[in-house]
């Protein structure tokens, strides 16, 4: 059964930084693109970062762009999204989710992630910034 599962969630303070990881049982992930998305307290699902299966392309969203890196290692089947400078609206529950036919565009194009486009999702991990 295809299963991700979220982990590296914290209370951390401004500034402070996290290492999300995203890792897959059930499937490779080899084929597919994983999308990074977070959803904040009476706030839509938002996506923040995508990479695709081979890494050669990762876009953000301008909000995270210079603070967040999405890479992944197929060996361990397993996705990341490093995240630094922490802001308060950084605070949201944090999703990983894989297709194997949503194609993730270089940085060099706008950034779009559309939640509905992808098919199997982890089941969050939560991610609190305060002082």
């Amino acid at each position: 059964q295809l299963q991700l599962v979220e982990s590296g969630g914290g209370l951390v303070q401004p500034g402070g930084s996290l290492r999300l990881s995203c890792a897959a049982s059930g499937f490779t992930l080899d084929y597919y693109t994983i999308g990074w998305f977070r959803q904040a307290p009476g706030k839509e699902r938002e996506g923040v970062s995508c990479i695709s299966s081979s890494g050669a392309s990762t876009n953000y969203a301008d909000s995270v762009k210079g603070r967040f890196t999405i890479s992944r290692d197929n060996a361990k089947n397993t996705v990341y999204l490093q995240i630094n400078n922490l802001k308060p609206d950084d605070t949201a529950v944090y999703y990983c989710a894989a297709d194997p036919s949503y194609y993730c565009a270089g940085s060099l194009y706008k950034f779009l992630l559309v939640a509905s486009d992808f098919g199997s999702w982890g089941q969050g991990t939560q991610v609190t910034v305060s002082s």
